[in-house]
């Protein structure tokens, strides 16, 4: 084992512990239930997501779709700077490439926009099956924002792309270039 792997391990046994803990001491907020809720010790993090965030904090806005079934806030914590691709997978959600693309671009978060969804749009309706591109009127774009400034278009896909404590990743759905970028 290599020193760098022992220390990976240890901060997740670390992390874990601490959001079990905070799991466990939390008052669960009043949110209606959803049949995709994952009940997860990332979504009981979500609590502190509202406030400041000692690791990254992960965000996912639906944008235009309005699939609030698919957004969520959630702080994941990490102590070094991490894959992109790990914090999302600690924070649950879930992307999926296309069969073309399949790590080097985003089609769908948490199943959103599901293949059936008709996504309304200036030229009329589209429906993303995930093949090849998605389309430029209706995508899923990657944003980062360092602990103090302002957002930025990720210049990396997931694969690469790594994040720092103290930064915020923003997956967010854009249709005909609205909303152009997360909230401030």
């Amino acid at each position: 084992m290599t020193l760098t792997t022992i220390r990976t391990a240890a901060a997740r046994s670390l992390a874990a512990g601490l959001l079990f803990t905070l799991a466990a001491c939390s008052t669960p907020a009043a949110t209606q239930p959803t049949a995709s809720a994952p009940d997860s010790t990332a979504t009981a993090s979500s609590s502190a997501a509202a406030g400041p965030c000692a690791g990254v904090k992960v965000i996912v806005d639906s944008g235009a779709l309005k699939q609030d079934a698919a957004d969520k806030s959630v702080c994941v914590p990490v102590d070094a700077k991490t894959p992109a691709s790990k914090v999302l997978e600690e924070a649950e959600v879930k992307t999926v490439g296309t069969t073309q693309y399949p790590n080097e671009l985003v089609c769908r978060v948490n199943g959103v926009p599901a293949a059936d969804f008709e996504i309304v749009h200036k030229g009329g309706t589209y429906k993303e099956e995930c093949s090849g591109m998605p389309a430029a009127f209706a995508y899923w774009s990657l944003w980062v924002k360092p602990a103090t400034g302002d957002w930025a278009y990720a210049q990396e896909g997931l694969a690469t792309l790594q994040v720092s404590p103290g930064e915020s990743l923003e997956l967010l759905y854009t249709v005909d270039g609205e909303p152009a970028a997360p909230k401030a």
